[in-house]
């Protein structure tokens, strides 16, 4: 299995490399990673966006192509938190049961800070059989789910652990913090994402879908090999099941922009900011502060963003603080992507 992985992250360094060579200031890349009908696309950019190749069609790209983000979802949603910290209006170290009485279970002993961050033992419900995207669930993948449910699911377990003790990644935090954007403003959280980030900064390609199974055209679409079927198109889904903690769609541009925006001060105050990248320990490289990932870069240096999972697509979304941006997107994998993620981010930032 070793050889196995060294071997690809060999070739993937190999391709990614001998197309950074020949890199303008800019650079939107197919690198050349196939497994069936899956298609990887890395996008680096330094100050512009420019025609990229989709390997699966072979037709150029614009970086307004749809897909499912998964997790990154978590970034916009600690964003418009933070941002009600920054009004006065949420106070991060205060305990949940301030801003949602009798909802949390034990949220008396949990801040907003340690939900932001999975530091707060709130267990995941995607833990269980039928609950997680990542997996296929069938017809299921249209039911409708509400926070409540997703609440309650995740509650039929026992706490990780105290609060504050150590980080552990639970979706349910997400909803969580989903929920505690609708109490503090009274208004539904994908309407204060839309207000506070997507808007302002003209994220046309940004989306919160509800139970809307549909990707908009253009659509990277996913195909995945599913038990007892032939290959089967798994770009439809209802993501209420992830609602805040990882619904979103957006395109490459769009992820881009944000980040830098996000990364240049443009949506926080500065002292905000440093608490979002004030990081704990994940592992593999990473760390994590409030819905914000930290990953060290091989050769020095770190990159700031968050990756995103859910059947059919991987995507990681960071840039490191000279401004370089760093997308690369997985579809139709059989896997988490980061062996790839590895080798192109090396070759990215470390080998030219």
């Amino acid at each position: 299995m070793l050889i196995i992985l060294l071997a690809g992250l060999c070739l993937a360094l190999c391709g990614v490399l001998a197309l950074l060579l020949a890199r303008g200031p800019t650079l939107a890349l197919l690198v050349g990673v196939r497994s069936g009908t899956s298609a990887t696309l890395l996008t680096v950019e330094d100050e512009r966006w420019v025609d990229g190749l989709a390997e699966a069609t072979g037709r150029p790209t614009s970086g307004s192509e749809h897909f499912r983000i998964g997790s990154i979802t978590k970034t916009f949603v600690a964003t418009v938190v933070l941002q009600l910290g920054d009004e006065q209006l949420v106070d991060l170290d205060a305990s949940v049961e301030t801003y949602l009485p009798g909802v949390v279970r034990g949220g008396a002993g949990i801040t907003v800070r340690q939900v932001l961050q999975h530091t707060s033992g709130i267990p995941d419900y995607m833990k269980d059989e039928g609950w997680s995207t990542n997996r296929w669930r069938g017809s299921d993948r249209y039911a409708n789910f509400s926070p409540d449910e997703l609440l309650r699911q995740a509650f039929t377990r026992p706490p990780d652990f105290p609060p504050g003790h150590r980080f552990r990644y639970s979706n349910t935090n997400y909803v969580v913090a989903g929920m505690l954007i609708e109490s503090v403003t009274g208004r539904d959280y994908g309407t204060e994402i839309e207000k506070r980030v997507l808007q302002p900064l003209a994220l046309t390609g940004t989306m919160l879908p509800g139970s809307d199974p549909r990707l908009p055209e253009p659509a990277m679409r996913a195909v995945m090999d599913v038990p007892g079927t032939a290959s089967t198109d798994v770009t439809e889904q209802n993501e209420t099941l992830d609602w805040a903690a990882g619904e979103m769609i957006s395109t490459s541009a769009d992820l881009a922009t944000f980040f830098d925006a996000l990364l240049g001060g443009r949506l926080l105050s500065q002292q905000t900011l440093d608490q979002m990248r004030t990081t704990v320990p994940m592992g593999m490289g990473f760390h994590y502060g409030l819905g914000l990932e930290r990953f060290d870069l091989p050769c020095g240096g770190q990159l700031w963003g968050h990756g995103g999972q859910l059947l059919g697509y991987v995507t990681y979304a960071y840039r490191r603080d000279d401004g370089r941006s760093f997308t690369l997107l997985q579809v139709s994998g059989s896997d988490d992507g980061f062996v790839a993620f590895g080798a192109m981010v090396t070759a990215a930032y470390c080998l030219v």
